[in-house]
């Protein structure tokens, strides 16, 4: 099948899934449909084969199937695919929104700029109403206070006075329109330096506040936002650390198959579920405690935290299906006395077990000790024990990298056990192999535990974080080395020769040019690659005889004829009158 066919067909099937869910009255996105698609196309217990073409039969049956998924009520794993969606359609980097944010800014001044760059004064009111018109530039630049209250106006100008008097815009408008916005900038952020110094100023004794001085958009949502992810931080680690002990009680392999109702396949996906939001929100939460000690950044910030906000209120109506299947009483009912145990705990329980190198010989092995970076390493399944989820059902356990992270291929593993490392080690390509295998089942899993590698998806905010995350692992280990000084007692040259001008003596000595003869030859190839020379000698103007010249004496042949005119019957008479050669 061709590439532009296969596109045709999937279209063709989106097109189709979304008429039938406006058709029963529930609308989806592109995105998910698209998403939901692959995910049962992937999963092998629809019995798909991905390398050949689907029939008409496939086709209905993937229809089908993906309707169903997208209208089931109440569903954690298809929340966490929506909730996954959403980070990623809404979720915009720092650099991207500010620039977005500056476009605006620039956008909202470029009117005042252009009336105080193109203004032509002459008379004293005028002037007058350029300089308020430059003060107004600044206050709206600096976003400290509004242009409309009458204090903040008078305390700019008393401000902009001490730098810029009224007497320098003679000046100001003779320059050219690049050094007056240039200026103007300038201006902008002395004004706003010297307006700062004079609210710490009025402080005096009482401790000096930056919440104080930050946008009063800032000071209002900083504190409520960032404590309401907090909180909801911990609400989903406490969440996720009791689907965990749950899980981790029902699948222990020394409990018999069936003595628990309570459904492991729902259990699961609400884990999942959790785990995905936990993620989330534990990506948004460093990016509100980064604050920047400069004015505009700290203006910045505020605008991007409005937008962090914004998605974290919006994480909420994916949760929904979790909360409603299982409460927490019902959780607890479950645990009966089981402990609940939070990730540092786990972590804390296996940090004396450590991976001795002559045990596994054949495998590499990092440690914190001897590996740069240790704790950004990009760890694969987002740091979970590959070994635990393929061996306890699709357990979620993060692993500890202080046990040995496992360098196999290129790629790092941790695990949550010395026992779980040994296991992973001696067959890693079937555990690998089978945690995708598991994967494909929970298409939630995909993007939980970063296995885009046959999905062919990345999520938009990870693209955005491989050039701070991925930290390439550097080895490190003690070393030395020792060079003796002499290795040879005695190590002298007699032919050395350090004069240049006997060495080229020697030279001509072994060369004995009076002997030798300089040839050289030219061909057409070599014609005009480099300067050459030909020296010939002139013809001289000299004579040479081969021949002489002599002459030889003939006998010269005499006849004569009598009788030729005369009688008609009388005979002719011929006489020869040749003389001989030897008269």
């Amino acid at each position: 099948m061709s590439r532009a066919h296969a596109e045709s067909v999937l279209e063709s099937i989106i097109r189709e899934i979304l008429h039938e869910c406006e058709v029963r009255g529930h609308a989806v996105s592109d995105t998910l449909v698209t998403f939901m698609v692959k995910a049962v196309v992937l999963d092998p217990r629809n019995g798909f084969n991905v390398n050949r073409i689907l029939t008409k039969q496939d086709v209905q049956k993937v229809e089908e199937l993906c309707v169903d998924k997208l209208m089931e009520k109440c569903s954690p794993a298809l929340d966490a695919i929506q909730m996954q969606i959403y980070f990623d359609m809404n979720y915009t980097a720092q650099r991207d929104f500010l620039e977005e944010i500056h476009q605006v800014l620039e956008y909202n001044l470029g009117p005042v700029r252009r009336e105080i760059t193109d203004s032509r004064m002459k008379t004293r009111e005028e002037f007058e109403t350029l300089y308020h018109k430059i003060i107004t530039y600044i206050l709206l630049g600096s976003a400290i206070s509004s242009p409309s209250d009458i204090s903040a106006v008078q305390e700019a100008r008393a401000a902009l006075q001490s730098v810029f008097p009224q007497t320098e815009l003679g000046a100001f408008i003779m320059l050219l329109k690049k050094d007056k916005e240039q200026q103007l900038g300038e201006l902008t952020m002395i004004v706003t330096g010297i307006l700062l110094f004079n609210k710490v100023g009025r402080k005096r004794e009482e401790e000096i506040n930056i919440h104080k001085l930050m946008p009063p958009i800032f000071q209002e949502g900083l504190s409520v936002v960032s404590n309401h992810i907090e909180n909801e931080l911990s609400v989903t680690q406490r969440l996720v650390w009791k689907y965990t002990a749950v899980l981790e009680k029902i699948t222990y392999p020394d409990i018999e198959p069936g003595l628990c109702d309570t459904p492991i396949i729902l259990l699961r996906q609400a884990l999942y579920n959790k785990r995905q939001h936990e993620l989330f929100l534990k990506v948004l939460l460093p990016l509100f405690k980064v604050l920047s000690q400069l004015w505009f950044q700290l203006q910045d910030q505020a605008e991007y935290m409005k937008m962090l906000n914004s998605i974290t209120f919006n994480l909420q109506p994916f949760l929904a299906s979790q909360a409603k299947i299982f409460s927490e009483s019902y959780l607890d009912n479950l645990l009966e006395e089981s402990e609940v145990k939070t990730d540092e705990q786990r972590m804390a329980e296996s940090s004396d077990e450590r991976i001795d190198p002559l045990q596994v010989k054949t495998q590499e092995w990092l440690w914190p000790e001897t590996t740069a970076s240790f704790n950004s390493l990009p760890l694969e399944y987002n740091g979970v024990c590959g070994y635990t989820f393929v061996n306890r059902d699709g357990l979620l356990l993060p692993g500890n990298p202080h046990i040995g992270v496992l360098k196999h291929k290129g790629k790092l593993y941790a695990f949550n056990s010395k026992k779980a490392a040994l296991k992973f080690a001696s067959r890693p390509d079937d555990f690998i192999a089978e945690v995708a295998e598991k994967a494909k089942c929970s298409p939630e899993l995909i993007q939980l535990l970063k296995l885009h590698h046959f999905s062919h998806v990345t999520p938009y905010f990870e693209m955005q974080q491989e050039e701070c995350l991925l930290v390439m692992s550097i080895t490190k280990c003690e070393s030395g080395t020792q060079t003796d000084i002499h290795l040879m007692e005695k190590n002298m040259v007699t032919s050395y020769e350090w004069n240049e001008w006997e060495l080229r003596r020697k030279a001509l000595k072994l060369a004995d040019l009076r002997t030798k003869v300089t040839r050289s030859v030219q061909t057409d190839l070599s014609q005009g690659r480099r300067e050459n020379i030909t020296q010939t000698w002139l013809l001289l103007d000299t004579t040479c005889q081969s021949k002489r010249d002599d002459e030889t004496v003939m006998a010269k042949p005499q006849i004569y004829v009598a009788a030729l005119r005369g009688q008609r019957d009388e005979h002719v008479v011929k006489t020869n009158l040749t003389r001989s050669l030897d008269e």
